[in-house]
């Protein structure tokens, strides 16, 4: 009996063996030994901007907890679409994040051509919370409140400017979605950042800015800013005396996730790992005092409920985007 078929078959069947047997332990090996080197969150707008506080207001924590550095770095241009798609690309190690906001969803519908999906090619890594947006004036600018704001600028449409975070970021829709309920016609002034955006607001060369709690609370003190109303449907308790802009238009509202996003195909227990820490981090009484004073409400989600929460706000932000009429310009 020819027995060489059947030795070919056995030592064909080992190599199999052994090839997969050492794919699996390398995959256990990358788990195990993660992470083995610095972590980046790339934030895709500049520093000063929500995003850029934010990552910085957790990143040396974080470091802490996995035993190695967080790094933060500014990838700013397009709306956050160029720092966004260079996370898209990056390799799915764990090793590069994307600090994200509502302006990721906006993003999907607001550009046309964009070079990266921004469900299909993402996966939900940590959540972090919620934050509603202020209305700001400058001081010289005379409304003192919402309803004066659209009286001014509506009897003299295309004659004042509003600044955002740049085209497709979450403070330039919010805004553009208030121009269109309200029926004014303001012109959009987009910068790299919200710093940037509040600096056109204290030279006065925009009269208004919508801006993330995150950076708006800094000047609740500042002469120079007023604060007009707030994007939430009810009153903010971070601060008192500021009433909904819903109030003045009737069915407005808008607000903003926060969370960290990895490429698609970031290895199960990576992921789990970066929320597990991150959700840590968020019972510390310090942490919380700086979320607290970054106007971010604190959430609790899986990176499977965080996954789901992208979905349907995605979903969402199209319809106000579709209704606001806003465009990349």
């Amino acid at each position: 009996m020819n027995t060489w078929p059947t030795r070919k078959i056995y030592y064909f069947l080992r190599l199999v063996v052994g090839f997969l047997f050492i794919g699996f332990a390398n995959i256990l090996l990358a788990a195990e030994v993660w992470p083995s080197k610095p972590i980046k969150i790339v934030v895709p707008f500049s520093p000063g901007s929500v995003q850029d506080a934010l990552a910085r207001s957790f990143s040396n924590e974080l470091g802490q907890a996995l035993g190695q550095s967080v790094l933060v770095e500014n990838k700013a241009g397009a709306g956050g679409t160029v720092g966004t798609g260079i996370v898209s690309k990056s390799a799915p190690d764990g090793y590069t994040l994307v600090m994200a906001a509502a302006s990721h969803n906006i993003n999907g519908t607001l550009f046309p051509k964009l070079s990266f999906d921004p469900i299909k090619d993402f996966t939900a890594a940590a959540y972090i919370g919620t934050s509603s947006y202020i209305l700001m004036t400058n001081t010289e600018f005379p409304a003192k409140t919402v309803a004066e704001f659209i009286a001014l600028t509506k009897a003299k449409p295309g004659q004042f400017n509003y600044a955002s975070a740049g085209n497709g970021s979450a403070s330039h829709l919010a805004m553009a979605y208030f121009d269109s309920m309200a029926g004014i016609d303001l012109v959009h002034i987009p910068t790299k950042g919200t710093g940037d955006a509040i600096t056109e607001l204290l030279a006065n060369r925009a009269q208004a800015v919508i801006a993330a709690n995150v950076a708006a609370l800094p000047f609740v003190s500042d002469s120079r800013i007023r604060f007009l109303g707030v994007s939430s449907e009810k009153p903010s308790p971070f601060v008192p005396g500021i009433p909904p802009i819903g109030n003045a238009v009737k069915g407005y509202a808008f607000d903003s996730w926060f969370g960290l996003l990895a490429p698609a195909g970031t290895p199960k227990e990576v992921i789990n790992k970066i929320s597990t820490e991150m959700a840590k981090l968020l019972k510390q009484p310090d942490i919380i005092e700086r979320m607290r004073r970054q106007g971010i409400e604190i959430g609790s989600l899986t990176p499977s409920e965080f996954n789901q929460l992208l979905v349907k706000d995605f979903d969402r932000m199209a319809n106000v985007v579709r209704s606001s009429g806003a465009k990349a310009d």
